[in-house]
């Protein structure tokens, strides 16, 4: 009897951390379609709103960040994959392990560049600052898949499953002066409001959780 019951409670724990694995590798919807229900913006709320299940983000400078219960908006390994769709000239950004902020251009984490057409030559992809890319991938209003994951040190950027950026951050990497906020740490994601002139939308915010 007592072997039955061990054998029992084992396998009870076999299929729990089966199912906690299962449960950690799945892709968890941050957007749920209809609100901005889990994200938080300080000044220019307004250049976000949600129209036909998209994020569209049309106005003053601006970041909305994810400020929801999964993972208690902390994320360090992960897989990120967002649909996006630029209108001519528009410029906006994707960032990760950042934080929270009234105003001003996010002083932690890093910002992944959503830019196919505007003045500024980074283009959509880079890791802005970091591995820059002038390379138009996509075309505007056109829907694109931008995907971002980090293990460690380790990022790897894709665009419509294409890698254009794989970077590794150096053992002894330290922050350029005045930017002492930009390196792979742990932190959320925001969606960025660049200027008056750019439109970009943002659908199916999707996050894999790796730790």
């Amino acid at each position: 009897m007592k072997k039955w019951i061990w054998l029992s409670a084992s396998l009870v724990a076999l299929c729990a951390f089966r199912f906690n694995t299962s449960f950690a590798q799945e892709w968890v919807p941050l957007f749920d379609g209809h609100s901005l229900n889990g994200w938080k913006v300080g000044e220019n709320a307004g250049t976000f709103s949600v129209k036909d299940g998209q994020i569209v983000v049309h106005g003053p400078t601006a970041h909305l960040f994810y400020e929801g219960d999964y993972q208690n908006h902390v994320f360090k390994n992960f897989e990120l994959k967002v649909d996006v769709m630029t209108y001519p000239g528009a410029n906006s950004g994707i960032y990760f392990h950042t934080q929270y902020q009234e105003g001003g251009w996010p002083k932690k984490g890093f910002e992944v560049q959503v830019n196919n057409s505007h003045t500024d030559w980074k283009r959509t992809g880079s890791l802005y600052d970091v591995v820059n890319i002038k390379e138009v991938y996509v075309k505007d209003m056109e829907w694109f898949t931008e995907y971002i994951k980090v293990e460690g040190k380790h990022v790897v950027i894709k665009i419509n499953d294409k890698t254009v950026v794989d970077y590794t951050e150096p053992n002894d990497f330290k922050p350029a002066p005045g930017q002492e906020g930009h390196f792979l740490s742990s932190g959320t994601f925001a969606l960025q409001g660049h200027d008056p002139n750019s439109e970009v939308h943002f659908k199916n915010i999707l996050v894999k959780v790796t730790d």
